[in-house]
């Protein structure tokens, strides 16, 4: 059997983190097996679906490598698909029309809950042997009701949860065509799933009362249903469910803002799989790794600085060609073109950050004026160490540049003022960076073109 799973979002609003580990996991598993991801837009939200967040869908997986081999398939396309479907269910008995308003179905619920019952269709149009339907009202258009076993359970073996078990005593007989003949959500997927011919079916565990609707549907059908994981929700950092409404941002927001994606990748993995202790790990290891066996049963909470910790971990690792294109885009961005020595730039500084915004920001100075603040240069630039700051200024002037001589000029200069290091190695940096924290000061200044180092230099 070819493992076959499916990604299958609602093109109403922005994806944002909670949603891609839902696309992150099916993806992880087909890929692990050898098998087929398909992506397959639920659009039939006309109100709410955008071209808009259909865009951000696809722009999002393709930033973080997660592949589609089959898709983007479109439920609205797939209308005449699922009208079919329907005729046959008919033509076989599986559903029958319900003339009930919506008015009676809302008097209903108000008469079951005055008597403490479960608010529910009660089966008034429902064709039983013996039994006599209502007159049919004249001028209305009915819904297209599923016959839904009476007796019984359903149940599955879920690769989360366990055993899930539903008496279908508490399942009423579904809606699954409008008035208008417009099939509904649980339908839709099924046939989707059907035709797809879907072995898994990963999301989160919203859809858990869904799925024995879906399950009574598949086996009307006379198919059997896939195999279901349900995955806890992800948390904000308030503890909430992650959402639009509670602060959470587009995932490719997470891209402009200097995350890698394999950094993601291992961040989002983590947030309800493990291996073991493994907390770093790359895209190829998570791969290897994963199965369904190991989905964790409790809520995932988002946690930003884990995020950022993750992702410094991956940055420290890049090859510094590779990182240096991002950050050469993040630069760009800024007006900025980077030239060769960026990769060294990147590899000299990418211990101290967590994003390639951060990184862009120590590469900035190396390609465009450096502003001093008057702090730094009122704690740093004091006349007492102008002389030694000149002094270096003289030697830098006629050295052979690199990091051997430099390094050579600012230990003669220490030695004959008279000063300690971070007495000259502070104001420099603050003339030449904009800051007096940085790596090793030979390693900094080697990188710098030599006129704007002497430039800057005269500007103590």
């Amino acid at each position: 059997m070819t493992v076959r799973t499916r990604f299958a979002p609602s093109p109403t609003g922005f994806i944002h983190l909670g949603n891609i580990r839902s696309a992150l996991y099916p993806w992880a598993f087909a890929r692990a097996n050898q098998g087929v991801f398909i992506l397959r837009i639920e659009d039939t939200d006309l109100e709410r679906s955008t071209q808009a967040a259909v865009d951000v869908i696809i722009e999002g997986m393709k930033w973080l490598g997660l592949d589609h081999d089959e898709g983007p398939f479109y439920q609205m396309q797939r209308m005449d698909r699922y009208k079919a479907v329907l005729a046959e269910m008919q033509a076989q008995g599986l559903v029958y029309p319900c003339y009930m308003s919506v008015a009676e179905l809302d008097a209903l619920r108000e008469r079951q809950m005055a008597s403490k019952e479960k608010p529910r269709y009660d089966g008034t149009w429902r064709p039983e042997p013996g039994k006599v339907l209502p007159p049919v009202p004249e001028g209305v258009k009915p819904v297209l009701r599923f016959k839904n076993p009476k007796d019984g359970v359903v149940a599955w073996d879920d690769k989360v949860k366990g055993r899930v078990e539903f008496s279908n005593s508490e399942l009423d007989d579904l809606v699954i065509a409008r008035p208008d003949g417009t099939p509904t959500y649980n339908f839709c997927v099924v046939v989707d799933d059907i035709d797809m011919a879907i072995t898994h079916v990963i999301r989160g565990d919203d859809h858990v009362n869904n799925t024995p609707r879906q399950i009574n549907i598949f086996r009307a059908l006379g198919k059997e249903p896939p195999v279901y994981a349900h995955l806890p929700t992800v948390l904000n950092e308030q503890g909430e469910k992650m959402s639009k409404r509670n602060g959470a941002k587009p995932v490719t927001q997470y891209r402009d803002e200097g995350y890698l994606p394999d950094a993601m990748v291992n961040y989002l993995a983590r947030l309800g799989w493990s291996h073991g202790d493994d907390e770093i790990f790359s895209r190829e290891q998570f791969l290897q790794w994963f199965n369904l066996d190991h989905l964790g049963s409790s809520a995932g909470r988002f946690d930003e600085a884990k995020l950022r910790w993750v992702n410094a971990q991956h940055l420290k690792a890049m090859d510094d060609v590779a990182l240096s294109a991002l950050v050469a885009e993040q630069l760009s961005k800024r007006g900025i073109t980077a030239d060769e020595r960026l990769p060294r730039i990147c590899g000299l500084f990418k211990d101290r950050c967590d994003t390639t915004v951060a990184l862009a920001d120590w590469a900035q100075p190396y390609y465009t004026d450096v502003m001093v603040k008057d702090e730094d240069r009122a704690q740093h630039l004091t006349d007492a160490i102008r002389p030694a700051v000149a002094s270096l200024a003289g030697k830098l002037a006629s050295c052979n540049w690199d990091k051997a001589s430099i390094g050579a000029a600012i230990k003669e200069v220490i030695t004959e003022q008279g000063v300690k290091m971070p007495q000259l190695a502070m104001p420099v940096r603050v003339l030449t960076m904009g800051t007096p924290q940085t790596p090793s000061l030979d390693a900094v200044l080697e990188l710098h073109d030599r006129k704007k180092i002497l430039a800057r230099l005269q500007n103590a």
